[in-house]
């Protein structure tokens, strides 16, 4: 079992230290650490090349995470690929507790674990609704993203049978992924927080973009028309989208916009069927 670790960044030479160091750290030592650099502009080649020799370093230009992940898994050398977003940090023995799992679940390709979220310096509770699972979870993954990337490990035949990252997707990429393994896969799940995800800061893609519900809608689409679900799921995965179409319609509307309340009120009536 070889693991190569793929770490996107942009911009992040005040946490990219704290996420590698996690790297290093691991009771479970990976076999390649490959840092995917999206067009960085404040010292990130230099700092990997004189602090991380063992790291290898990749840049392409601003391009967006997919587009730096997706090099990242095309570079990897290992069957077992790992993400880590370079503002989160992994626990001492995440990777040894992965590899436990998958040695109870022979037959998975994708085990992820639970976290512990810290917002401003703070940890913060998770709700009810972001409850974790293993097992066939695609019901779950409905509603929102459920599997964090830098909590998953996965096979790479996965990726070489329903693609990688959806780089035309400017946020919700993940949701995007996690739909089309968890259609047809079971997932091993470790209940014990291995990482810890930061949040709360400035350049997250949820702040970036209003109404993250229309990214997770065109996935919807795209899971619905592949011809992969069957009729529970695909039934199950319509509803949704009704639901996040209706919603979307409504705001649209109260604000005027009646082109883009009309162009979501056509997607419920068409999903609705």
């Amino acid at each position: 079992m070889r693991i190569s670790v793929v770490v996107p960044t942009f911009n992040r030479i005040h946490t990219l230290p704290r996420a590698l160091d996690s790297i290093l750290c691991q009771s479970r030592p990976v076999e390649e650490i490959i840092v995917v650099d999206d067009g960085s502009h404040d010292g990130t080649e230099t700092l990997i090349r004189r602090q991380y020799p063992r790291v290898r370093y990749l840049r392409q230009d601003n391009r967006g995470v997919s587009r730096a992940r997706n090099m990242g898994i095309a570079e990897a050398g290992g069957d077992w690929i790992a993400l880590l977003d370079s503002d989160d940090v992994w626990l001492p023995d995440k990777l040894a507790a992965q590899c436990a799992a998958l040695r109870d679940h022979p037959n998975t390709r994708l085990c992820h674990t639970h976290e512990i979220w810290i917002r401003h310096g703070r940890p913060v509770n998770q709700m009810q609704k972001h409850t974790k699972f293993g097992g066939y979870i695609f019901h779950h993954c409905l509603p929102r993203c459920v599997i964090s990337p830098s909590a998953s490990l996965l096979h790479r035949s996965l990726f070489n049978e329903i693609g990688t990252f959806d780089e035309d997707l400017p946020a919700c990429e993940d949701y995007d992924l996690w739909l089309r393994v968890c259609a047809t896969e079971p997932v091993a799940f470790v209940p014990t927080p291995q990482i810890r995800k930061y949040g709360g800061h400035a350049d997250q893609l949820s702040r970036k973009h209003w109404g993250m519900d229309r990214f997770r809608i065109r996935a919807l689409e795209k899971i619905i028309s592949s011809g992969r679900l069957d009729a529970a799921n695909r039934a199950a995965a319509c509803e949704t989208l009704v639901r996040k179409a209706e919603i979307l319609a409504s705001g649209a509307r109260k604000r005027g916009n009646i082109a883009r309340a009309e162009r979501y009120e056509s997607k419920q009536k068409e999903f609705a069927r």
